[in-house]
């Protein structure tokens, strides 16, 4: 049974049936049947206009930008109402959005095995590449050495570190908009933001609460953005 908190997203491919609603119940329909008992929360259902052959989707965004504010998993009616090429799929699993795709709910896992698979073979071709090159070097005469696990250890923590600041920043990104709608409502301060971002049901970078402290921190992410 399904348990947690889902973001729906629906896709038509013309505005006529966009308006009409054709193909559109069908998937509401599959979605509600897939979510039919256990404990769960829709969060919200997004509609998308578009077509599937172009990746710039706004409501998708939107929709992700939803999962990630409700820690949500993203549920469609059908595969390639998200995608038809690993591309696109790709850059969705970068979102840090899981989803799952009614039709074939093993998606997720699936394709984050592929995505591994095409990962690691290009992490030894990478590997390869600069044995061969050391090599080359040393053939040259180059000398080798130095204490490059130092250097390596040093450079992991700074992409560790930067990793983790652009994770922040995209978070501040997605709550400025909520930010802006709780502040044009006439919550100013620290205190009352946070009241409202718990309200939402959205849930902060740590713990399980908005606190001011956070609120603080965050806003001075959307500030320097």
């Amino acid at each position: 049974m399904a348990q947690g908190r889902f973001v729906a997203y629906f896709r038509v491919s013309t505005a006529r049936q966009g308006r009409s609603g054709l193909g559109l119940e069908a998937q509401q329909e599959a979605v509600r049947s897939y979510l039919n008992g256990g404990s769960w929360q829709l969060v919200a259902e997004v509609i998308e206009v578009e077509s599937g052959k172009r990746s710039d989707r706004p409501k998708l965004a939107e929709a992700l930008r939803l999962c990630r504010l409700h820690k949500a998993t993203l549920i469609i009616a059908k595969l390639d109402r998200l995608a038809r090429n690993v591309a696109f799929v790709s850059s969705l699993m970068e979102s840090g959005v899981e989803f799952t795709a009614v039709d074939f709910p093993q998606a997720n896992r699936l394709t984050v095995h592929i995505l591994a698979a095409v990962a690691e073979h290009e992490a030894k071709l990478i590997s390869d590449r600069t044995k061969a090159a050391l090599a080359a070097a040393k053939a040259r005469g180059v000398k080798l050495g130095g204490d490059r696990g130092a250097t390596l250890s040093t450079e992991a923590k700074a992409k560790g570190v930067a990793v983790l600041q652009a994770r922040a920043n995209s978070r501040a990104a997605d709550l400025a908009p909520v930010v802006a709608e709780l502040r044009a409502s006439g919550a100013t301060s620290l205190r009352s933001l946070a009241a409202g971002l718990n309200r939402a049901g959205i849930a902060p970078p740590r713990g399980t609460t908005w606190s001011p402290m956070a609120v603080s921190r965050t806003l001075a992410r959307i500030e320097a953005a």
